[in-house]
């Protein structure tokens, strides 16, 4: 397995730096004391290939690789993590279920407005009292005549109230069986579906989270995705490909924090020296570097088998959990090595400090990756 970055990536990684320089640093501060859901972004991506970055070109996507997925969504993410988390929700999940799982005709139809963000993806799995546990969902679809009626609700949903087009999981068997759920294509404006609450979040501001509500809600039967029953099967598979996305965002977060925290140890001084002379910092640094680079080899490894079509449950598990988990660590040392004015908002690490955490929960908790990865090497 070579990891070396290829042509394409460095190409990308060139281009995502320096549009965050000038579209996204000026303003993500701002977007995040409002919470504004800065849509006006996500068309510009689009116009860069950024919003179907693995989707075929055939289907208006860049047709590249999980490489250059990692690539993007990193290199948004050391600039701002909200930005990064929409970048990574709306192709892994809403475009990449269509993607893999969906008929021919929803891919023609659906997925060039996706990938060049003329529409906004979202993504419906969780509920307000099935978070990991999916498989006890509420949310029903009921087949009748040429249509199938959902009611229910989801919650915590990336793009609940600016998505343009959703895929929902809901229940069409029995509650907890393995093949009782469905997967749905809902467009926005179809009447009985509509958003609910917004979240007023820590961190992650400038991504919108909103409560997904069905009331009656009638959609044609041509909008199941794949088989009636195939809902939750359908769902691992694309968290197993989410968690490389999440691990991507949490690799970016990390590097932003460390970058900036190198940067200021070098400038800072304290009893006449700079504090990175200081080994008290200087190890900070190193545990941060070797974390980092740990956790960008896990991705890759997850990433290699993704692209190589080979299983890798186990593989994205570990780097989604260890990203995750260093992404955190990364951003409290960061704050500790800033010292004071890492408590402020007039320094970056602390928006990373607080966007962190969301890595160790979304897309399934560092629990349920343990989970994931002890029953993989158990069985």
């Amino acid at each position: 397995m070579n990891f070396e970055q290829n042509e394409n990536q460095l190409m990308i990684a060139q281009m995502v730096r320096d549009f965050a320089e000038k579209e996204i640093r000026p303003h993500f501060m701002e977007w995040d004391e409002s919470q504004e859901f800065p849509v006006h972004i996500f068309k510009k991506l689009g116009e860069l290939g950024l919003m179907g970055v693995f989707i075929p070109e055939e289907y208006g996507g860049s047709g590249f690789s999980y490489f250059e997925y990692i690539t993007v969504v990193a290199e948004i993410a050391k600039v701002c993590g909200s930005i990064g988390l929409s970048v990574a929700a709306h192709n892994s999940l809403c475009t990449g279920h269509i993607y893999y799982h969906g008929s021919e005709e929803q891919k023609k139809k659906y997925l060039p407005k996706l990938a060049s963000a003329e529409w906004i993806g979202a993504w419906g799995l969780t509920e307000t009292g099935t978070g990991s546990d999916a498989g006890g969902m509420n949310t029903t679809a009921v087949l009748e005549g040429d249509h199938w009626v959902l009611n229910g609700s989801k919650n915590f949903i990336t793009h609940g109230k600016s998505g343009d087009v959703a895929v929902v999981i809901a229940r069409t068997g029995e509650k907890g069986a393995t093949n009782g759920t469905s997967a749905f294509i809902i467009e926005k404006g179809t009447p009985g579906f509509s958003a609910g609450k917004k979240e007023n979040k820590m961190g992650m501001r400038a991504s919108e989270t909103c409560e997904l509500i069905f009331n009656d809600c009638r959609i044609p039967k041509e909008n199941l995705i794949g088989l009636v029953g195939e809902g939750f099967k359908q769902a691992m598979q694309i968290l197993d490909g989410g968690r490389i996305s999440i691990g991507a965002l949490s690799l970016g977060i990390a590097k932003g924090a460390y970058e900036a925290a190198l940067k200021y140890s070098k400038e800072r001084e304290q009893f006449g020296q700079p504090i990175s002379k200081f080994q008290s910092i200087a190890f900070k640094l190193a545990d941060m570097a070797t974390e980092i680079e740990a956790a960008e080899l896990l991705l890759y490894q997850a990433a290699y088998l993704k692209n190589n079509k080979k299983k890798m449950t186990k593989e994205s598990a570990i780097a989604k959990y260890y990203a995750s988990e260093v992404a955190v660590r990364t951003a409290n040392e960061a704050v500790q090595i800033f010292g004071g004015y890492g408590y402020t908002k007039d320094f970056p690490v602390e928006k990373f400090y607080r966007d962190a955490k969301l890595c160790t929960i979304g897309e399934g908790t560092s629990e349920i990756q343990k989970l994931v990865i002890s029953r993989e090497i158990l069985k």
